[in-house]
């Protein structure tokens, strides 16, 4: 598709889920007053998406220059052509290379942004091997897998505050647990036209991503199973009526698997080896590392590409397994991927607006490092997201 038909086709799609992200809109007209990011440049990776889009549309109104990359796979090309029609930098593609990802993620650190909007903490990471944290004044992270490295990896290391929009309640009862649960389901019935009620079903971890996939699976009549290695989450599965075990001891009994831990080696090569014939793997954590799909790969006698997304891997002694969009997150991966819904995007891409906002005008009131959401941002988004929902008629 030539350069012009992608603009065309990213403008068109972005100006349809911009009409319906009513909660960014108005913050594109406060940020267009206020000029809270005026002579700041802000660095992002993050996947780019339509809604990605209008999140970066709202924080250059109030004045910030973006330099920003996707993740891995999930690039939508027509985005980026769009975004640099409006003058700002936009590095990636959607049939870049790992090598050249992480050339991206480079090239934005080269950049020498003021402010972060991270995703799996690459920026922040980046940047203190770089040795150029003293020149960020702070920074956003999305997810749960980052906000993991930040107070593991990265403890200690970071003399700039970071908001954790994953601590966020509101992310994580209208984001992670209804959206990603939605669009995770969605996207495994779009790519594999599998039908879910009677499927049997394994969902690893049962944080707020876990929780949601695991309800709507159900809601659509699957039977499923939860593995958690938290007592408490355990303890929590089993009294909302799952079946609650060991991965080890639901190898064999599931049809379809799904990781949502944010933790790499989730399903281990001896995983692999006990489960059965046929059986699919997908992952909905941010980082392709939940699934050991190099051990996968390596014992495999012969891998097939059925369709977009989908691959069949033959194993010793006759058996095979379906793995989904090569370990990465499933639910922006495929053929016309939409991740999760429009509604939770507005909401989550306000926690990081004015939660961006904060940073770049009151760092001073923020602590270094990994923190939550300050509560009256939570708060003021919390009457926002009723009002805008007509919850309250």
């Amino acid at each position: 598709m030539k350069m012009s038909e992608l603009f065309d086709r990213g403008e068109a799609r972005i100006r349809w889920i911009r009409s319906r992200m009513p909660l960014l809109a108005d913050a594109r007209t406060e940020f267009a007053a206020r000029q809270p990011f005026a002579g700041r440049r802000v660095g992002m990776s993050l996947h780019l998406e339509p809604k990605t889009a209008v999140l970066l549309e709202v924080l250059a109104a109030g004045g910030a220059e973006i330099v920003a990359t996707g993740n891995f796979g999930t690039t939508q090309d027509d985005v980026v052509a769009f975004l640099r029609g409006q003058g700002m930098t936009v590095l990636g593609s959607r049939d870049d290379s790992l090598e050249q990802h992480h050339g991206n993620v480079a090239a934005v650190i080269d950049a020498k942004p003021d402010i972060l909007l991270d995703n799996g903490a690459d920026l922040a990471a980046g940047i203190v091997a770089a040795g150029m944290a003293d020149s960020v004044i702070g920074g956003t992270e999305e997810t749960t897998s980052g906000a993991l490295r930040l107070r593991s990896e990265l403890a200690g290391k970071l003399p700039f505050p970071t908001i954790v929009i994953n601590d966020s309640l509101l992310k994580a009862i209208g984001e992670n647990r209804h959206a990603v649960g939605q669009s995770v389901v969605e996207s495994i019935m779009r790519i594999t036209n599998l039908m879910i009620p009677g499927g049997r079903f394994v969902v690893a971890g049962y944080g707020w991503c876990g929780r949601g996939i695991a309800q709507y699976l159900r809601a659509f009549g699957g039977r499923v199973a939860i593995a958690e290695v938290d007592e408490i989450k355990a303890f929590e599965a089993a009294l909302d009526g799952y079946r609650v075990d060991e991965l080890e001891n639901l190898a064999e009994w599931g049809q379809v698997f799904v990781t949502a831990t944010g933790h790499p080696g989730v399903i281990t090569r001896d995983i692999i080896d006990r489960i059965n014939d046929g059986a699919v793997l997908a992952n909905a954590g941010h980082f392709p590392w939940e699934i050991d799909v190099d051990a996968l790969y390596a014992d495999a006698e012969r891998l097939t590409e059925l369709d977009s997304a989908i691959e069949r891997v033959d194993l010793p002694g006759g058996r095979h397994i379906v793995l989904l969009a090569g370990g990465r997150m499933v639910n922006l991966a495929g053929t016309n991927p939409k991740g999760n819904s429009l509604e939770s995007m507005d909401l989550g891409f306000l926690l990081q607006s004015l939660s961006l906002e904060r940073v770049a005008t009151d760092p001073e009131s923020l602590l270094a490092g990994a923190q939550p959401v300050p509560d009256d941002i939570e708060r003021e988004i919390a009457r926002r997201f009723v009002r805008a929902l007509s919850a309250n008629r």
